[in-house]
């Protein structure tokens, strides 16, 4: 069986970025993707979100973005995609859906009976694939429908249907932009969301991804940059704002066949339910590597976890961002070319 000098998990921006670094590099390796086709988990975004909506995205490496603000996001990002792979001819293999990284001195990656060999790994999985719905009593007895954020199949599909927006989030703010003018919503969040007043400059971008960025070096579960930056309404979302989408009710207490019930005994009938709560990270595949703290989160230092350095992370914490992970993939480039050449070293010195 062939051993690689590493293995990318992933093949969203975080993981084309790292094969285009470690290809430049001379590093042997494969790309292993969950997909049928290309596009990272763009491809599995809701209709209705343009690249208007995202603003375009980071280009990938020696690449020019995508230049239109016209089209589906979801169409337009994997095409992106789809030319970057072939244009670079990047070894992407799909789809492989990872079972376990194991470890018998090398490390080994289990996808039904196939397995890949391996010194290093590169995991940019991101969150998509893990959506997290929160539980609530009565959850179950609900007789409308309760969709995620990753079944969101646009404003018309709720028209005359009273929707309960569950969620502080950027995604949430983006769903009342689009549900406010055609039904009628309500919007709960566990705490208060934080209004950005001020311009989002470079600067405090960067101030924020260092926020997060500390967290993981500490070993904390990541928090979203967007928990640290604020919330902010775009020119779309004026409409809902008149509309009173955003006037904020606290988290309701259980839900009920017809509605929810807050923790004052009041109750609001709803039809639907569409939890904005957000994403884990895509990691229980590595779960045989021990890489936990004993805070929760995965330690890294840069992209490198701390308790096998064999193991780089990117697409996690501060680089769930497109920008972010551009300069990820190459930090975990580097830090695949590390490890290697330690491993040489160590090698030639007991040979």
């Amino acid at each position: 069986m062939e051993i690689y000098d590493a293995v990318v998990i992933g093949a969203g921006q975080a993981g084309l970025s790292t094969s285009y670094h470690l290809k430049r590099r001379g590093i042997s390796h494969v790309v292993l993707d969950a997909d049928d086709a290309p596009g990272g988990a763009w491809q599995h975004r809701w209709d209705s979100l343009t690249m208007h909506d995202v603003h375009g995205i980071a280009s990938l490496p020696d690449s020019a973005p995508p230049g239109t603000t016209d089209g589906r996001a979801n169409t337009v990002v994997p095409a992106y995609f789809a030319d970057y792979e072939r244009t670079h001819d990047l070894p992407v293999v799909r789809p492989v859906r990872v079972d376990s990284v194991t470890d018998d001195g090398l490390l080994v990656v289990h996808a039904g009976d196939r397995t890949w060999r391996t010194r290093t790994l590169v995991n940019a999985t991101g969150t998509w694939s893990h959506p997290f719905v929160p539980r609530y009593p009565g959850m179950d007895t609900f007789r409308g429908e309760q969709l995620h954020t990753v079944d969101f199949p646009g404003a018309d599909r709720f028209r005359g249907r009273r929707v309960v927006v569950v969620g502080g989030g950027a995604s949430a703010v983006q769903f009342l932009g689009e549900l406010a003018p055609v039904t009628e919503t309500l919007w709960v969040t566990r705490r208060e969301p934080v209004w950005r007043t001020d311009e989002f400059n470079p600067d405090r971008g960067r101030e924020a991804v260092a926020l997060v960025e500390e967290r993981v070096r500490r070993g904390l579960p990541p928090a979203s940059v967007v928990s640290v930056t604020g919330l902010a309404l775009r020119e779309q979302e004026r409409e809902a704002e008149r509309l009173g989408a955003y006037e904020r009710h606290p988290m309701f207490a259980s839900v009920e066949p017809d509605g929810v019930r807050f923790a004052d005994g009041s109750f609001e009938p709803a039809d639907a339910i569409l939890w904005a709560t957000g994403f884990r990270p895509a990691v229980t595949h590595l779960a045989p590597l021990h890489l936990r703290s004993e805070h929760g989160g995965i330690q890294l230092d840069g992209t490198t976890a701390v308790a096998d350095p064999r193991v780089q992370l990117v697409g996690y914490g501060p680089s769930a961002s497109t920008i972010g992970a551009n300069r990820a993939g190459r930090a975990a480039a580097r830090g695949v070319a590390t490890w290697l050449g330690q491993e040489g070293s160590r090698i030639a010195s007991s040979a």
